[in-house]
């Protein structure tokens, strides 16, 4: 049937590997929120990445339920849809007030009250192949969005040209996904699975390079912090007498000032 046809096998590799990939990909922020429970904030962080991956493995799951044959889909979309709850859990618990209710507002609209909206919207279809097919592209289109997400903390790095916000592991791990899910839709010719992850593909390259371009920028601005301090100590130590270097002259001071009275004394005797 040549190499675009339906080959099972190498479908079924390429989706157990994309599955362990995927997998590698949900917990690679786990550095991260450890980095917000140590700071005990998450100020500077953004949960839309996290939202839209929620979202992307409910509609995931939904239609690997659907659709015959695809207990990998299924599998993988619970472990996310259970990891995405944890982080966004953790997000809204050290978040600011104000980021606290844009997240908890978008959970509710977009991730619960839209995938509602979808599961009814599908429903009206009685044959069972209509609502696969209207399920794959709301998938897709969500899957472009889970690749597309990272462009706001992207516009970041370039901004401010450091990449202290832009986990490299989530970056690179997310590329290799794209690419072992992009195969298995592939060889099973299932588009609603294999086109997004092109796009995929792209944007995650794009981040790795943004992250090597960018990578020292962190290590600049310690620099420039450390030299700032030390100029600030420098100063300080000019006009501090307690400083080894200005005791002698305090002393000197101190004994010539002394000094002078005793020699007034002694030329009025």
């Amino acid at each position: 049937m040549g190499f675009f046809g339906p080959h099972h096998q190498l479908a079924f590799i390429f989706g157990v590997l994309g599955s362990i990939v995927s997998f590698m990909v949900f917990l690679s922020p786990v550095k991260t929120f450890y980095t917000i429970y140590k700071k005990r904030t998450a100020e500077g962080y953004q949960s839309i990445p996290y939202m839209v991956a929620f979202s992307s493995s409910m509609m995931l799951l939904y239609y690997g339920m659907l659709k015959t044959n695809a207990n990998l889909i299924v599998g993988i979309s619970c472990f996310g849809c259970a990891i995405e709850i944890i982080y966004l859990i953790l997000y809204i618990v050290y978040a600011p007030k104000r980021d606290k209710v844009f997240t908890v507002k978008w959970i509710i609209l977009f991730n619960l009250g839209g995938y509602c909206l979808i599961m009814v919207a599908t429903n009206l279809f009685r044959e069972r192949s209509k609502r696969v097919t209207v399920m794959g592209w709301v998938c897709a289109v969500n899957s472009v969005a889970v690749s597309a997400s990272p462009l706001g903390i992207m516009r970041r790095v370039i901004r401010t040209k450091s990449v202290e916000y832009m986990p490299f592991l989530l970056s690179f791990f997310l590329t290799l996904c794209s690419t072992m899910w992009f195969f298995y839709g592939l060889f099973l010719q299932d588009l609603y699975v294999a086109f997004p992850n092109v796009l995929g593909f792209l944007l995650g390259t794009a981040q790795i390079i943004i992250y090597v371009i960018y990578k020292n920028g962190n290590k600049g601005v310690e620099i420039t912090e450390k030299m700032q301090k030390g100029d600030m100590e420098g100063s300080v130590g000019d006009i501090n007498p307690c400083f080894p270097d200005h005791e002698q002259e305090i002393k000197e001071i101190t004994i010539v000032i002394a000094e002078k009275p005793v020699e007034s004394d002694e030329m009025k005797a």
